[in-house]
C-alpha cells in the first residue's frame, strides 16, 4: 500500500508543479523554466518517494519496468491505478488554483492553434522516440551498475532536457498520467487528442525497455 500511495502523491506533485508552471508561471519563466520545473521536481521525487516505490511516477515508465521484467504485471497494474488517479488529482487542485483565469492546465496537443503547430506525425515521432530515451535513462540509472546515489539526478535531468527540446511540439507528455488528468478536466480537443499520448508513449517504453529484456544494453 505505501507503494499505491507514494505513486500517487508522486504523479499528483509532478502535474501540479510541471503543468502548474506552465500555467501559473509560464508567461514569467518561459521554456525553459517550465522544463526545469518537470526536471526539478522529478529530482526531488526521486529522492523523497524512490526508496518507496522507485518513483515511476508515469505509467510508461512502469511499462518499461514491467517490460524488462523488474516488477510483475500485478504490480504494474497497481501502480497504473496511483498514477492516473493522482494525475487527475493534480490537474483538479491545479484547476482549483488557476480557475477561470488560466486558458488550460497545461494539456498536450498538436496541430492548429496549439503553440508550434506541428504535426500529428511530427508529435507521435517526437512522444515515441523521447519516450524510449527517457526510459533507457530511467533503466540504466537504476541498473546494478549505475553510480549509487545519483540516478535521481540524470533521470531529472533527462526530463528536463526532453521539455526544453519538445515543449513546442506537444507540450511533452512522455507520460500517459501527465496527459490524462489536464484533458479529462480541459475536455475537448485535448481529450479528443489524448490517445496519442497513450500510444506514442507505451510504444516508446516497449521498445526502450527491450533493448535491457534482450540484453542489447547489459546490465551488470
Amino acid at each position: 500500500m505505501s507503494k499505491i500511495v507514494a505513486e500517487f502523491i508522486g504523479t499528483f506533485t509532478l502535474v501540479l508543479f510541471g503543468c502548474g508552471a506552465a500555467v501559473l508561471g509560464g508567461d514569467h519563466v518561459g521554456q525553459l523554466g517550465i522544463a526545469l520545473a518537470f526536471g526539478f521536481a522529478i529530482i526531488a521525487l526521486a529522492y523523497g518517494i524512490g526508496p518507496v516505490s522507485g518513483c515511476h511516477v508515469n505509467p510508461a515508465v512502469s511499462l518499461a519496468v514491467f517490460v524488462a521484467g523488474r516488477m510483475s504485471l500485478v504490480e504494474m497494474l497497481r501502480y497504473w491505478v496511483a498514477q492516473f488517479a493522482g494525475g487527475v488529482a493534480g490537474a483538479a487542485v491545479l484547476y482549483c488554483i488557476a480557475g477561470g483565469v488560466a486558458k488550460g492546465l497545461g494539456q498536450n496537443g498538436w496541430g492548429p492553434g496549439y503553440l508550434g503547430e506541428y504535426s500529428l506525425q511530427a508529435a507521435f515521432i517526437f512522444e515515441v522516440v523521447m519516450t524510449a530515451i527517457f526510459v533507457i535513462v530511467i533503466l540504466g540509472a537504476t541498473g546494478a551498475n549505475a553510480a549509487p546515489g545519483f540516478a535521481g539526478l540524470g533521470i531529472g535531468i533527462a526530463l528536463a532536457v526532453i521539455h526544453i527540446v519538445g515543449i513546442q511540439i506537444t507540450g511533452v507528455s512522455v507520460n500517459p498520467a501527465r496527459s490524462f488528468g489536464p484533458a479529462v478536466l480541459v475536455g475537448g480537443q485535448a481529450l479528443a487528442q489524448l490517445w496519442l499520448f497513450f500510444v506514442a508513449p507505451a510504444i516508446g517504453a516497449v521498445l526502450g525497455a527491450l533493448l535491457y529484456r534482450f540484453n542489447v544494453l547489459k546490465v551488470g
